[in-house]
């Protein structure tokens, strides 16, 4: 315990601790580590509270319940909080309630206000700031729209001395206004808060958060953050322009105001290039194609190969069968580059088939990109797709899509807005050239 692998995920001494308490609490390794709760070392005690806390996987566990209570007086900070986390887990409400009530520490108080969530709506009028803002957010989650205004005032009155107690208020203030569609709120609070110098961070933390959620946030909140963003920037007002610089839209609306302040950028991938792609005519290509089953169900230079094909004459029925089962078998990249060539191959008829195998996937994180540029390269015969990408386009909230960070999911959505933004300009650019050329 002392060495810390068990407080290391996925580490097998933590994975063989967290087995043997779930087939049986009432066995040795359950046994012995409520006993070492109260051990000398608070290194030993968090480990203790975070390991009871993971196995117990929200069900009640009395005996744990009991040593987390007797640690809310804990002279580590730390252990405190992991053991607030511990009580309401693995207790009851009412009996978290219940120390909440009795307790005098903040640290302690706090922690079990932030877990308990809605069971402490009721406390708006409680001694401690951080506890009221968090019942005060619960109350907001759920409130009517006319109370909405008189509950952010007494959020933004209470907000510099909760943070004293609570991490990340703007952040959990943020995901509320969010579930309510409140984006204009957003604006109008994240103003108020880095108009004040006692409040700023906390503004920059709800500005990041509303430029994660929200497509328009970083083109309206980029000005107001380099204002106030002051000769000293703080992590979390540089957080917070990181954040928004991920923006195409706000970058090039605000760039030379931008260029004056200092501030990392996010490092965005590209999407790699390899090697330059080999060029086929349609004997080398055919060679390759006959080397290949008719079943293939990848084919990495597919457009430059039934490209050359197609340029040359029609397929024949192999060739034809072998594009077939390289467009229609399975979704993904592969999908999206052939589907074109089979437009080319088979002729219109073939157009909605492949939109609705299409469309369906332009918001996928993983692939949504290919699809797009798919699109792109069908040219004028893909203006049915234009309701689908220009939904995309519009959407005022980030699309859902999954990274191990916030900025990575908002980056994500930023290509996927870009990829389908250059689809149907390219569209509507071989629509305008196609009608030009029409006497």
């Amino acid at each position: 315990m002392s060495a810390g692998h068990a407080g290391t995920a996925c580490h097998p001494a933590r994975i063989a601790i967290l087995d043997a308490i779930r087939a049986d609490r009432t066995g040795p390794v359950p046994v012995r580590l409520l006993q070492l709760s109260r051990a000398d070392d608070a290194f030993v005690r968090r480990e203790v509270m975070d390991l009871l806390s993971s196995s117990g996987a929200g069900h009640p566990w009395p005996e744990a319940a009991e040593v987390a209570l007797a640690r809310l007086t804990d002279p580590d900070d730390e252990v405190r909080r992991r053991a607030a986390y511990l009580v309401v887990r693995s207790g009851s409400s009412d009996v978290a309630l219940r120390a909440l009530d009795e307790l005098t520490e903040p640290v302690v108080r706090t922690a079990l206000a932030e877990w308990l969530r809605g069971s402490v709506v009721h406390l708006q009028g409680d001694s401690l700031a951080s506890v009221r803002f968090l019942a005060r957010l619960e109350a907001l989650s759920v409130a009517p729209r006319q109370q909405w205004l008189p509950l952010d005032r007494a959020l933004l009155a209470d907000a510099r001395e909760a943070s004293r107690r609570l991490d990340g208020i703007g952040w959990r203030w943020g995901r509320v206004l969010y579930g309510l569609g409140r984006e204009r709120h957003v604006y109008v609070l994240v103003a108020r808060l880095l108009a004040d110098p006692a409040t700023r961070d906390i503004g920059a933390g709800l500005a990041r958060e509303a430029c994660h959620d929200w497509r328009a946030a970083p083109v309206e909140l980029l000005p107001l953050l380099v204002r106030n963003c002051g000769r000293d920037i703080s992590p979390a007002m540089t957080k917070a322009l990181t954040t928004a610089s991920l923006s195409e839209a706000a970058m090039h609306t605000h760039r030379a105001l931008v260029a004056e302040v200092p501030f990392p950028r996010y490092p965005k991938a590209r999407r790699p290039s390899g090697r330059p792609r080999p060029s086929y005519d349609s004997t080398t290509a055919a060679a390759v194609l006959e080397a290949k089953p008719v079943g293939i169900g990848r084919l990495l230079q597919a457009p430059e190969i039934f490209g050359a094909l197609l340029e040359a004459g029609p397929l024949t029925f192999r060739q034809a069968a072998q594009l077939y089962n390289l467009t229609f078998q399975r979704s993904g990249r592969m999908q999206a580059m052939c589907a074109p060539l089979w437009l080319r191959h088979a002729g219109p008829t073939a157009l909605p088939r492949l939109l609705a195998l299409m469309t369906p996937h332009l918001g996928d994180y993983g692939i949504g990109e290919d699809y797009s540029e798919g699109l792109a390269r069908m040219g004028r015969h893909a203006l049915p797709a234009l309701p689908s990408l220009t939904a995309l386009i519009d959407r005022r909230t980030r699309l859902p899509v999954n990274d191990s960070t916030r900025d990575g999911e908002t980056m994500l959505d930023e290509r996927l807005l870009a990829a389908a933004i250059n689809a149907r300009r390219a569209i509507l650019a071989a629509s305008h050239v196609a009608g030009a050329e029409t006497p």
